[in-house]
């Protein structure tokens, strides 16, 4: 796979270094994953490597376009391999975990705006929200981490 993350940063016109590498197969193995835990997969393949470098690879690395970088509300940063395309996600209100999900019908439609105030859209971001089926059984949904001021309730 080594060879695939060489060939897409070279075609992005990126230096080919050990650390871009890490990042770059880390986040493509822990689809969605937040920097602290991209950092222990590259320490663990590289050894020492400084939080702030791969924070800087991370910049690095979304601005080429060759990964995502995705906040829902209440959330740190995390990180995907899925780009170029125009899917949403889905975040469990107990555990925080995050799925991708396609679009609902058609192509792109959530970027047909009701009113564009004159921009020219070209990506929509939408979080669903809810319950995964392990938060569900365990009753863990009570617990909101992205939201504190929610406890299960519904909406505030």
């Amino acid at each position: 796979m080594s060879s695939t993350y060489d060939r897409m940063l070279r075609d992005a016109a990126l230096r080919v270094t050990r650390p871009r590498l890490a990042v770059l197969g880390a986040v493509h193995e822990h689809p969605h994953a937040d920097t602290d835990a991209i950092t222990r997969v590259v320490r663990a393949g590289l050894g020492a490597v400084s939080h702030q470098a791969v924070y800087d690879v991370l910049r690095v690395l979304t601005d080429a376009g060759l990964i995502r970088r995705i906040q829902p509300p209440g959330s740190v940063a995390r990180y995907e391999s899925r780009v170029g395309d125009n899917h949403h996600h889905v975040v469990c209100r107990g555990c925080g975990t995050i799925a991708d999900v396609d679009c609902a019908v058609g192509e792109a439609p959530c970027l047909t705006a009701s009113d564009d105030h004159g921009f020219t859209i070209d990506e929509a971001e939408v979080v669903y929200w809810g319950t995964c089926s392990s938060c569900a059984t365990t009753g863990a949904s009570d617990h909101d981490p992205y939201h504190p001021h929610r406890t299960g309730d519904g909406p505030t």
